[in-house]
Order: C-alpha cells, then sequence, then structure tokens
C-alpha cells in the first residue's frame, strides 16, 4: 500500500515512532474519558488565559478516525526522516506547525470576510502539519506505475496514499481549511521562502536532548530478515544502498512508463470480420486518390499474314 523505500518497520524513524505512540494513546485516553474533551478543543477564539489551548490542540486528534488516517500518512511519511534524519524532519514539521497556526487564522478571516460566517473551531489535530508533508512527497517521490483500472485510470505506488489524504480531508466541515494552510505551509517552507528553513528550526542543543534521552525510549531494533543489498561495510551502508537503488528502479519504471506513453499505439484488428476484403471498388474511390491514369498499349509485332490476305491498296495491285 505505501512507498516501499529503505527497510520496512520504523527503524531510524525514532521520532515518527514517538509521534505514533504518544499522540495515539492520548487520543485513546480522550475517548475514555470524554469530559476532558473540552479542554483539547482548537478553538481560534483564544484569551489571555487559554493560550495552551493553541498547544494542545494542534497536537492531539479528538476523533479517532482522524488519528487512524493521520498515524497512516506519518507511518508513510517516515521515508522523509530516515532520508533527510531526525533533526531535519523534526524541523520541517515545527516550522510548518508554526506557519499553519498563522495561516489557520487567516484564513479563517478570510473566510470570514467573503462568506461573512465567523470560524470558531477548527479540527484538533498534528493535521496541518501531517498535510505538509504532501509536498515534499509530490515532489520528491517518483511514482512507480502498478497497475491500471478499465484501461484508463493508473494506478501508482502513490496512489492509496493521496487515497489517504481524501480521505482525512473528507472527515469534517472544516478539515479543507486546515488541509489548505497545512499545503500552504509546507510549500512555503519546502521551498524556503523568506528564509523559512534558517528562522524556524529545531536547535542542536534540543537534537542533543532527544538523542541521549528520548531516542533510546524510541528506537526499533534492527530488522534481521533483510537480504543484505550493496558492498557496504556495515548495515548502514547497506541499507543507504537499498535506498538508493530502489530510487533507482523508481525513476526507471518512471522513464519507461512515460516514454510507452509516447509511442505510436498500434491500429486494433478485428477478430472476426475483416472490413478492408469488404467493397474494394469503393476503398479505392478515396477523396485524395489521384485519378488513374491508362497505361500505354504495347506496340503490335509486325503481321506476319501473307500479302494476299490483306487488304491494304499494295495487295490489291499485285
Amino acid at each position: 500500500m505505501f512507498t516501499t523505500t529503505g527497510s520496512r518497520g520504523l527503524y531510524k524513524a525514532p521520532l515518527s515512532k514517538g509521534l505514533l505512540l504518544v499522540l495515539n494513546c492520548l487520543t485513546v485516553m480522550l475517548t475514555l474519558l470524554p469530559q476532558y474533551q473540552e479542554l483539547f478543543v482548537y478553538t481560534l477564539q483564544v484569551t489571555q488565559h487559554q493560550v495552551w489551548r493553541l498547544l494542545f490542540g494542534r497536537l492531539i486528534c479528538l476523533d479517532v478516525k482522524d488519528a487512524f488516517c493521520s498515524s497512516l500518512l506519518i507511518y508513510n511519511f517516515r521515508i522523509f526522516e530516515r532520508k533527510f534524519g531526525t533533526r531535519k524532519f523534526a524541523s520541517f514539521l515545527f516550522g510548518t506547525w508554526v506557519l499553519s497556526a498563522l495561516m489557520d487564522f487567516l484564513l479563517a478571516q478570510a473566510f470570514q470576510f467573503l462568506f461573512d460566517y465567523e470560524v470558531e473551531e477548527l479540527p484538533s489535530g498534528l493535521i496541518a502539519p501531517v498535510f505538509s508533508l504532501f509536498v515534499p512527497f509530490y515532489r520528491l517521490i517518483p511514482s512507480m506505475p502498478v497497475t491500471q483500472v478499465l484501461g484508463h485510470i493508473h494506478i501508482t505506488n502513490k496512489s492509496l496514499v493521496y487515497i489517504v489524504g481524501l480521505q482525512l480531508l473528507t472527515s469534517g466541515p472544516f478539515m479543507w481549511l486546515v488541509a489548505l494552510s497545512g499545503l500552504i505551509s509546507g510549500g512555503l517552507y519546502h521551498f524556503n521562502f523568506l528564509w523559512m528553513q534558517k528562522l524556524l528550526f529545531v536547535p542542536a542543543w534540543v537534537s542533543c536532548i532527544g538523542r541521549y534521552i528520548l531516542e533510546p525510549l524510541f528506537s526499533t531494533s534492527q530488522p534481521s530478515s533483510e537480504t543484505p543489498v550493496g558492498m557496504g561495510a556495515t548495515l548502514d551502508i547497506q541499507r543507504q544502498q537499498r535506498m538508493d537503488i530502489l530510487d533507482q528502479q523508481l525513476m526507471l519504471a518512471q522513464y519507461n512508463e512515460s516514454t510507452r506513453n509516447t509511442r505510436p499505439q498500434p491500429q486494433p484488428q478485428p477478430r472476426f470480420l475483416q472490413w478492408t476484403r469488404l467493397f474494394p471498388s469503393l476503398r479505392q474511390r478515396g477523396p485524395n486518390r489521384p485519378p488513374m491514369q491508362p497505361r500505354p498499349q504495347a506496340e503490335a509485332p509486325p503481321s506476319t499474314q501473307s500479302p494476299l490476305l490483306d487488304n491494304s491498296p499494295v495487295a490489291e495491285e499485285q
């Protein structure tokens, strides 16, 4: 279902594993204790003494379906943590989380100005940063065709990921606003608009604290069922070579698919009736066909008959 890049599971993805475990456990606890859900509602009408709502309301999902879809997407997007490192992946999530908070407020004000409707509450959870990851997913992960449906709809290795995102998009009335906020913030951070990557990032000392304290808690053991690929001296180098080989295969499959689509398609052959054999005289009367020129007659050979049988004047004189 998901993009196969690198090892399966959550190996070398401690931040993704921590988000999956901690956020889902909090969602289950709030589901079992509904009297405390009002404390984690993501509302834009925040007073001075309720600023903490912006923190918890934008981290914990109150809907189990939203939490499940977000978990599937986070599990798929762990490939960016493996490719770019935990610190860069955490910086992307932190930067888009801050930018999306500003975008939520601006989009809500624009919606109120256009339609005269005040947006007070938005879907809670880490939804906007999850949607922001679709920007690098669309640009950096190549598509590999898997199959076709009805002969025209192409199914790739990324299609089901977009379907999960579409399911999450249609789960609430104002989910589209949070999704649009996440996509805008992801595009701004990914393209480093106004040097956002230098302004919003995880400091090195925070990364060191997480490496020595949190990473041992959420680290995953090395998978033992993988076949070694490459000539690397260590398992990490071999897995990096495996990831490079898989990326090359995806790009090669994408190139072959594009060249296959540009080739001229052969004309379908009829199975039961050979229509080209019917009415040959009518098929020769094409509007653009040049007129047939009469063939020149061949010269007659000299006559071998007797002059007595000829009716020419020479024979009559004789």
